[in-house]
């Protein structure tokens, strides 16, 4: 897969763009819509002009993510409805406490958050665990968790099954590129990411039959540790920054790593 992100600059051009990457029809999309197809059909040719509430409701039933939702509503000539705030501003308080609140209560598992780029918002103290000893070119501002963890020299130095997790990463990064193609920024680090070392991608996720779900396996200090992750983000977001953040939490895959990481 190489992602390349759409540069349709009408309405009419942007929907038809969506419709096809969500493989709906014209006439599908109508009906969820409760417009007529002939009418539909109309705005994807540009003769005739949608509504603002026509563009967001096409919008939604498409589950376009809401910073493309606002490129569709300047479009059609109308003012983006969805704002996209610094985590850091008084308005985003109760979001950064929510990240931290899931951050500390995860200790003494790793646990980072990161926004739409993959990169490093927040994290707690565990998570020194996959960054100790690294390349200090490699932890600099902003610290890309994609480019880190699949880097040669990152956290990929260290992986036991290292192609089986960078299948997994790999399938979630060219899904996430699937729902947002305009994502520049993050398809950028996926074409840098595919130009690192594979590894074995269709060998055993472990030497035990662990079927359960892949787990990310570590050599540290002397241990082999396995780690499955969970991903949290938040529900009925309004804000392109808070939809697009998500906390990454890992758990210990077996009574040996847990040991190591709470002994930690």
């Amino acid at each position: 897969m190489t992602p390349t992100a759409p540069h349709p600059s009408s309405i009419g051009a942007l929907l038809r763009e969506w419709r096809r990457t969500r493989d709906i029809s014209q006439l599908d999309l109508a009906s969820r819509t409760d417009v007529s197809a002939r009418h539909l059909s109309f705005v994807e040719t540009g003769r005739s002009a949608p509504s603002r509430d026509m563009v967001l409701r096409l919008a939604e039933q498409l589950d376009v993510p809401l910073r493309d939702r606002n490129r569709m509503l300047l479009a059609a000539g109308y003012a983006p409805a969805f704002s996209e705030s610094a985590l850091d501003t008084p308005r985003m308080g109760v979001v950064r406490a929510a990240v931290r609140t899931v951050l500390a209560s995860h200790d003494p598992f790793p646990a980072f958050a990161v926004d739409g780029n993959w990169d490093m918002v927040d994290a707690n103290a565990a998570v020194a665990l996959l960054t100790e000893g690294a390349p200090p070119d490699l932890l600099t501002t902003p610290f890309n968790v994609l480019r880190f963890s699949m880097h040669p020299r990152g956290l990929a130095a260290r992986m036991l099954n290292l192609g089986q997790w960078r299948r997994y990463v790999l399938g979630r990064v060219e899904r996430q590129l699937r729902v947002n193609p305009g994502a520049a920024r993050l398809a950028e680090v996926y074409r840098e990411f595919l130009t690192y070392p594979a590894g074995n991608e269709w060998g055993a996720a472990s030497d035990d039959a662990f079927d359960v779900c892949v787990p990310l396996r570590l050599r540290y200090d002397g241990h082999d540790l396995s780690l499955i992750c969970t991903v949290t983000t938040f529900g009925s977001p309004c804000d392109i920054t808070v939809e697009e953040l998500h906390v990454e939490n890992f758990y210990p895959a077996d009574d040996t790593t847990e040991r190591f990481l709470r002994s930690r």
